[in-house]
């Protein structure tokens, strides 16, 4: 076990999993080392994959040629497709999963990687000769040797849970917390700060009375995350989620125990999710609220463990209770374990370079919630790019970066680089500015190349791209050729609430109104429907994919011109290349900012916070003299 290893994952959550399969499978020898072998890919938090802006990223991250987007679908129990009364910019893919099935499928796939090993240790500290990374040490005392080291502790590092006063030393409900990486990592020059973040009660299904609930079902129609799913496959037995409410009555209840909150008591100074509050803290911020809405939902496919969403919590375990058995429909519930803040220690990523390599020390990467991230995609996203850019850099190959017009990984990314994070960074589709162009069901279109030529995404995966791309086009042809009479489609026209025709147009025309479906249209038009029954098990990702572009190809070309405009400034590479300390014309603030995040290019210098307009032109200028 002594050997050297091209690249070591320390920590086997959702980042560390995506980045050891990432660096194994494009041919690096590599080790994974995680406190806890039996909680691989533990989904800590809810037990749900996908939501708005994060189900485009696991689709994203399945393109490239990982497996977040295949285990999902593996232990799926409920699918539904987010924001459909919306454009397809913001349709977002969400499953609820068997928390048991998902982690022991991430193991199974892993176990299957020639290239991957496994050691359960808990990582004390790194070691480094002339600022380069050369290994890691544990608590074992074992030292490995590594031409590249990836950390991706999530909640561990210096981890310390909260329920009412009580403490807990932990990086997540019985498991212990990882001690010895924040100070080294400190004395090495980088720096570190406390972030916290909270989880709900777990609730034993058989005391909740589901008639008084609301039932809220999957859809009938589950589009799977995976380009690569198998149509044969059957998913686990689907299962239903329910929506309640808290009343006035549950907030006087909440209220009892604000004084022995840690959130207001001064225990917890660090930052928390400002977006996912915790049920304290949504009674402080919105006092004029006389209820919120909770959904419980399946832990898994049989058991009777059921999450609360929305019900997060660090007030006392009674307390929690108490107010519990307020809300209608848990009158006489049990819980399994309360819910708890939790603190751990993160670094700042403008430490980072958009590789996700640290600028302090050469080949060492950081992934996830280390970064000030929170989320399983958004972690999964971060150690796919980290596996992926540690095997490129040691042998010797370009970096592989992704553009904010590319992906909502290149986003995510660059926001972290460039911005920094004040709060528990959450990806949202308002962060990206081309997200028309970045939908879920292109994922592929726009990615699965870039994976084939660096060697990750599979000929298999690229091959049925190449189908793909050929029966969309193929469909859409027939769009554009096909004539429509009034007598074959006024009906369809006039059940939609759409205006009828007067003279015959192009199939295509009638496909851009906006009330108007391919699938309303297939039986009227034979030739359309024996076209479609030849893609095969695939014909409905062919259909969205050919609809979309048809429907909204003036928004999509628009937004493609602006892409093309902006990505001028991130062809223009300044890194290491002007002295800002001697460019008085810009401003103070500017000047500071440019020596601390060093840009790689104008593009995101213009991204960085207290860096305005006129300094881009001053660097402009600049560089054309």
């Amino acid at each position: 076990m002594t050997e050297k290893y091209d690249v070591i994952v320390v920590g086997a959550g959702h980042a560390g999993c995506e980045a050891a399969a990432a660096a194994a499978n494009l041919g690096s020898k590599t080790l994974l080392i995680t406190i806890d072998m039996n909680k691989i890919a533990q989904m800590s938090c809810n037990p749900a994959m996908g939501g708005v802006a994060k189900g485009q990223i696991v689709k994203e991250i399945d393109a490239l040629g990982g497996y977040s987007g295949i285990i999902s679908d593996k232990s799926m129990i409920q699918f539904r497709m987010l924001n459909m009364s919306k454009g397809p910019a913001m349709w977002s893919p969400r499953a609820q999963c068997d928390r048991m099935v998902f982690s022991s499928e991430w193991r199974n796939t892993l176990e299957s990687l020639p290239n991957l090993d496994f050691w359960q240790d808990s990582v004390t500290g790194i070691t480094v000769e002339n600022n380069k990374i050369t290994g890691v040490k544990t608590e074992l005392g074992v030292k490995f040797k590594a031409k590249s080291v990836i950390i991706t502790t999530g909640t561990f590092l210096n981890g310390l849970m909260h329920i009412g006063q009580t403490k807990l030393k932990g990086g997540r409900i019985s498991e212990p917390a990882s001690y010895g990486i924040t100070e080294n990592l400190m004395q090495l020059g980088f720096t570190s700060d406390r972030m916290k973040t909270g989880t709900p009660v777990r609730i034993d299904g058989r005391t909740v009375n589901f008639s008084k609930l609301q039932a809220q079902d999957g859809d009938s129609l589950i589009m799977p995350f995976s380009f690569m799913h198998n149509y044969n496959q059957t998913f686990l037995k689907q299962r239903s989620c329910y929506i309640a409410y808290t009343d006035e009555e549950v907030h006087a209840s909440l209220r009892t125990g604000l004084e022995e909150s840690p959130l207001y008591d001064g225990t917890i100074q660090s930052i928390g999710p400002r977006y996912c509050p915790s049920i304290e803290t949504k009674l402080m911020t919105f006092p004029d609220k006389d209820r919120h809405q909770l959904f419980l939902e399946p832990e898994g496919e049989n058991t009777i463990e059921y999450y609360l969403n929305g019900f997060s919590s660090s007030l006392p375990w009674k307390v929690q209770l108490d107010s519990l058995r307020k809300i209608e429909g848990f009158e006489n519930v049990k819980i399994f374990r309360p819910g708890y803040a939790i603190e751990y220690d993160f670094f700042h990523p403008t430490q980072l370079y958009n590789t996700l390599e640290t600028k302090l020390i050469e080949n060492l990467y950081f992934a996830g919630q280390i970064n000030g991230t929170t989320g399983y995609e958004e972690a999964a996203a971060q150690g796919l790019m980290a596996g992926i850019n540690a095997h490129l850099k040691i042998n010797e190959k370009p970096e592989f970066t992704l553009n904010r017009d590319q992906a909502y990984i290149g986003v995510l990314i660059d926001d972290l680089v460039t911005k920094g994070v004040d709060e528990p960074y959450r990806m949202f589709t308002s962060r990206a500015e081309f997200r028309i162009l970045l939908r879920q069901d292109n994922a592929d279109v726009r990615l699965t190349e870039l994976g084939y030529n660096i060697g990750l995404a599979s000929v298999e995966r690229f091959s049925n791209l190449e189908k793909k791309l050929h029966q969309r086009d193929e469909l859409i042809n027939y769009f554009n050729i096909q004539s429509c009479k009034p007598e074959n489609v006024n009906h369809i026209l006039s059940e939609s609430g759409s205006s009828e025709l007067k003279q015959s147009v192009k199939l295509s025309t009638i496909i851009g109104r906006p009330q108007i479906k391919v699938n309303d249209l297939i039986p009227g038009f034979p030739k359309l429907e024996k076209l479609i029954n030849g893609f095969g098990e695939r014909s409905q990702e062919i259909i969205d994919a050919a609809e979309i572009l048809v429907k909204y190809s003036g928004y999509i070309d628009r937004e493609k011109l602006i892409a093309d405009k902006l990505k001028r400034l991130e062809n223009i590479e300044i890194r290491d290349k002007i002295n800002y300390a001697e460019l008085k014309s810009l401003s103070t603030e500017a000047r500071q900012k440019l020596i601390k995040i060093n840009p790689k290019t104008i593009g995101q210098a213009s991204r960085i916070s207290g860096v305005s307009p006129s300094d881009i032109s001053v660097l402009l200028v600049f560089l054309g003299r």
